[in-house]
């Protein structure tokens, strides 16, 4: 596989997809060597590397949901983690990260009509605070894009205190936005340049 070292015996179709999928954001993203390592061994050690019971790390699906016409993201005021976002979740056991994007970006926006693209757009590995029960740990979170293809009308969801479209362009220079929404935004506009 592309100067990686060979993957281990007995790895799932789930865990090769993966590896696949991040391979090709390295040639993508050459820079971005070092998160897509952390990404690759996760994949490739842990065939239960989607589900939430992975409790010191697990994959989940996020949608960088832009509108039809490309200028605008739908962003959520995030009730837990109280932060504008992008709209996302857990896989919970779902190998298909562009399916579980998908699936969150309709649950998530009450939209419908919406299109995913399977190739991974970002990929951020950040740590989740403990709350409740539930530990301190890290989300390796594989990101879409999503694209809203009728009304963008949404609908407000119990996980979010809010939602709104965002113009990609202002987020891009908005240093008060979280740094990984500013790099998503620089790449959709590289993207469409």
């Amino acid at each position: 596989m592309s100067g990686h070292a060979a993957l281990p015996q007995g790895v799932t179709p789930d865990q090769r997809h993966w590896i696949a999928l991040f391979e090709a954001y390295q040639h993508a993203w050459p820079d971005e060597a070092g998160v897509v390592a952390l990404f690759r061994e996760l994949a490739s050690t842990d065939d239960a590397a989607a589900s939430r019971a992975r409790r010191a790390g697990h994959l989940t699906g996020s949608a960088w949901l832009v509108s039809a016409d490309g200028e605008r993201v739908l962003l959520t005021h995030h009730r837990k983690l109280d932060r504008w976002l992008q709209l996302g979740g857990h896989a919970d056991g779902d190998g298909d990260l562009a399916r579980v994007a998908l699936r969150e970006a309709e649950e998530e926006s009450g939209l419908l009509d919406l299109e995913v693209e399977t190739i991974v757009f970002d990929l951020d590995r950040h740590r989740i605070p403990a709350r409740g029960d539930e530990p301190e740990h890290w989300h390796y979170d594989v990101r879409f894009v999503v694209r809203a293809r009728g009304s963008e009308a949404y609908v407000v969801g119990a996980e979010s205190h809010a939602l709104a479209w965002r113009r990609i362009a202002d987020i891009a220079h908005d240093e008060a936005a979280d740094a990984s929404l500013r790099r998503m935004a620089r790449k959709w506009l590289a993207r469409s340049a």
